[in-house]
């Protein structure tokens, strides 16, 4: 509710302002009736209704103007001032220096506030002087008065500036969470696009070999061209799985069973290396270590994306070798075939190197490529080491 009233006063300064001068005002102009009623002491100006309420007004009017509070105080204190030098008594309405203290404290820096509680010092000390006969106790009670009137506009002011600085870290601290969100949604969106890059490339690779080879062994030997069919529908079935759980991600505020089967790690390289359409062979070297699950996908995409490059570069008869290293700090993955890679043409369209780079570069690795000497390409990727959680 508070924060509603606030934002209203700012659209509506001016409005804002005349409704806090409305109680002031309406306490002086009924006591116009009894003033005009009154008879005053010998030597003191008698201003009759109408100089009343034109003094009233204007001791009232500086107050509307809230964004310029030093103003709105400095106005207030010389008609004051004015005042006092036309020794007219004092009136209802001359409590408005006491709302414009309260005002500059508030809203103004403390040079400002400290100037206007001194003149309003000098103010209550003249007003005594010239109207009064003055006591140290009748000084001491104003000015406490004077004094707790801008105490309570400082302690507003450093309520409101608190209430802003909250406001504002608040702000921010929204901002920084949509954008965290934004770049964590970015993130998986690239992570997913990797994603299927690896299944589509590898799978579809080893397909469209197997329906070549089984085109051209359809005449010749209809069993080998059964067995390639058949591993192209086996193929077909496991990429439309992976591109099924993968793209699932992608969805929002549907309602479907969650997939909670594990993503393929080290433990799935032997069935990975025995599925492959490249004739590859296996070998580990030292015992094996449990390491995170992204880590593990990590290898397991790397390896494939490897497998897969040998598969469309390599040429005929290619044969692979995938080396797993647990000895050291390192884990090293070397996937090293015999082909015509080096020679093949480059491809402009890939992005197999760079996707194991950027997986290999997450946990704190590196990926190297190149031709063999005598023949053949290899991949080797160097991952640390990392504990499983």
């Amino acid at each position: 509710m508070f924060g509603r009233v606030r934002a209203w006063t700012r659209r509506h300064e001016q409005l804002a302002g005349a409704l806090r001068v409305a109680p002031l005002a309406a306490l002086s102009v009924p006591l116009a009736i009894p003033y005009a009623d009154s008879d005053p002491a010998p030597g003191t100006p008698y201003l009759g209704v109408a100089g009343y309420l034109g003094l009233s007004a204007l001791l009232l009017l500086p107050l509307i103007w809230r964004d310029r509070p030093v103003g709105s105080f400095a106005a207030v204190a010389l008609v004051s001032f004015g005042q006092w030098l036309a020794g007219v008594n004092p009136l209802p309405a001359n409590l408005a220096v006491l709302v414009a203290l309260w005002a500059v404290a508030y809203r103004c820096a403390f040079r400002w506030a400290l100037a206007a509680v001194l003149v309003a010092e000098l103010g209550t000390f003249m007003a005594l002087v010239n109207w009064y006969e003055p006591t140290l106790g009748m000084f001491t009670t104003g000015s406490i008065f004077v004094v707790t009137i801008w105490l309570a506009g400082l302690y507003a002011s450093t309520r409101r500036r608190y209430l802003e600085g909250l406001e504002e870290r608040a702000e921010r601290a929204e901002r920084e969470r949509d954008q965290q969100a934004r770049m964590a949604a970015a993130a998986e969106r690239v992570r997913i696009a990797r994603e299927l890059h690896d299944v589509v490339a590898h799978n579809v690779s080893v397909m469209v070999v197997q329906a070549d080879g089984a085109g051209y062994a359809l005449d010749t030997d209809p069993e080998q061209a059964r067995v390639a069919v058949k591993a192209i529908s086996k193929t077909g079935r496991a990429a439309l799985a992976e591109m099924r759980r993968l793209v699932g991600v992608l969805r929002e505020g549907e309602t479907a069973i969650t997939d909670y089967t594990p993503q393929p790690g080290l433990g799935q390289l032997e069935e990975l290396v025995r599925g492959s359409a490249v004739p590859t062979r296996l070998e580990v070297g030292g015992d094996p270590r449990e390491l995170p699950e992204g880590q593990q996908l990590a290898v397991y995409r790397i390896v494939q994306e490897a497998l897969t490059n040998a598969l469309k570069h390599g040429g005929p008869g290619v044969r692979a070798v995938v080396a797993i290293d647990y000895n050291g700090p390192e884990l090293v993955v070397r996937v090293s075939d015999d082909g015509r890679g080096a020679a093949a043409p480059a491809s402009t369209d890939g992005h197999g190197l760079i996707g194991m780079r950027e997986r290999a570069g997450l946990y704190g690795g590196a990926v190297q490529a190149g031709p063999l000497p005598g023949g053949g390409f290899e991949v080797l990727a160097r991952l640390p080491m990392a504990r499983a959680a």
